[in-house]
């Protein structure tokens, strides 16, 4: 191992429970701790949940998205400088300014803390905010892309009516600065050779400055199970009401289903009222097949994989996809589609692959796996071998700290 680093580690948002950046924030800060490295994570709302050890500084915004209010009116006494200014005034003209805003802060933080006897971190590791902020830092700093955000753009994009794409095009503005931000730091990982071949295309950055470390879990925690698992129950971890993750499409082929055996379909997450989900649950009259659970504790999420009879990633676009690593580790026989990076992460025996978007050839692949208890063995022992082999949060770190080794010797910190 070489030398023990001081690490700032930011996110500028890290839901704990759901979506990939609280989960990384805190399993790879835990794990670079664990490796003899000083980690600190700098989070915006909602604030993420660390290890012992790793402590968390707070960098609050105006939190202008927050359940149950979302988009809300803040009071006059809330706004304690230009920056909150700027977050409201973006969110008024129907802008996402929370990347921009929370960089901003950041390099605050950082500048402020440099000079005394302390210099600050050796490394400052961005995660997918690249606001113009971290060009200000005035420490050597780089960043992890998971997607570029522009994937989400365009398939929302592409399923909006006119009026509604003009007010898509303010939102997603903020990606324009993402790829103008990438292009000028030293350095950029990120989890997928599909992902990498993405942000060269859409962000400009170049392939050999990308370097790819894949995520993963933590294979003591997400286990098989010691039990029968339960019948004909489908489980998906997705965000309900993002296009890219082809709910959709899941709950048609689940409808599908419907009409051969009694199917029920968990979904990890959310689905808004009124919503693209919400409304296809009605639409296929599924109310009382398909099950909404909101953010999990990782202990139940781990309980429901191991009863699942099958779990399924249904999505349009992935750049890693950690629930389908997650249902490898835990033996969980697995259907996919074959999108984005989803083809490199369950290899060619982890799970049973079908076009994205096809609900047809979904429903199919889905059946296949509920009638035969042979291949759901197999695909179970094939994804637990695949993930011990290439997807743990150890191997994640160990990758990491070496690329922020090879960074400082190539770059000279920043005037």
């Amino acid at each position: 191992m070489g030398r023990s680093l001081r690490i700032a580690l930011l996110s500028y948002r890290s839901k704990p429970h759901s979506g990939g950046q609280g989960v990384y924030v805190r399993a790879l800060s835990r794990e670079l701790r664990e490796l003899g490295h000083r980690v600190e994570v700098v989070s915006g709302q909602p604030y993420p949940e660390l290890d012992d050890g790793v402590p968390l500084t707070r960098l609050p915004s105006l939190d202008l998205y927050r359940e149950p209010d979302p988009f809300r009116r803040p009071h006059l006494r809330e706004f304690r400088d230009w920056v909150d200014v700027l977050e409201y005034g973006q969110m008024c003209t129907a802008a996402f300014p929370e990347p921009l805003t929370f960089s901003l802060r950041a390099a605050r933080l950082l500048r402020a803390r440099q000079g005394g006897s302390d210099s600050g971190p050796d490394i400052v590791h961005d995660n997918q905010c690249l606001g113009w902020g971290l060009l200000r830092t005035g420490l050597p700093t780089v960043a992890t892309i998971h997607h570029p955000v522009a994937v989400d753009r365009d398939l929302e994009l592409a399923q909006a009516s006119f009026r509604r794409s003009l007010t898509l095009r303010r939102w997603y503005a903020f990606t324009g600065m993402q790829a103008r931000v990438a292009r000028r730091l030293p350095a950029i990982t990120t989890v997928s050779e599909s992902s990498r071949r993405d942000v060269e295309r859409l962000m400009g950055v170049p392939a050999e400055r990308v370097e790819v470390v894949p995520v993963g879990i933590d294979p003591a925690v997400f286990t098989p199970a010691d039990g029968p698992r339960d019948a004909d129950h489908v489980v998906v971890t997705t965000s309900a009401d993002v296009p890219l993750k082809g709910l959709v499409p899941l709950l048609e082929a689940v409808a599908k289903l419907r009409t051969e055996r009694e199917v029920r379909l968990t979904v990890v997450g959310t689905a808004r009222p009124g919503g693209p989900a919400a409304a296809a649950v009605e639409r296929l009259s599924l109310a009382g097949t398909v099950r909404f659970t909101g953010p999990l504790p990782q202990a139940d999420l781990v309980g429901l994989l191991q009863r699942a009879t099958v779990a399924v990633v249904p999505s349009l676009y992935e750049g890693f996809s950690l629930p389908a690593v997650e249902a490898m580790a835990c033996a969980t026989p697995l259907v996919t589609t074959d999108a984005g990076a989803l083809p490199e992460v369950v290899g060619p025996h982890a799970a049973v692959q079908v076009p994205a978007g096809d609900v047809d050839r979904l429903a199919g692949a889905l059946a296949q796996v509920l009638d035969h208890h042979g291949l759901q063995e197999q695909l179970g022992r094939a994804g637990r071998a695949r993930v011990l082999q290439n997807f743990t949060w150890r191997s994640t770190a160990e990758r990491t700290a070496a690329w922020y080794e090879r960074v400082l010797a190539e770059v000279p910190a920043p005037c």
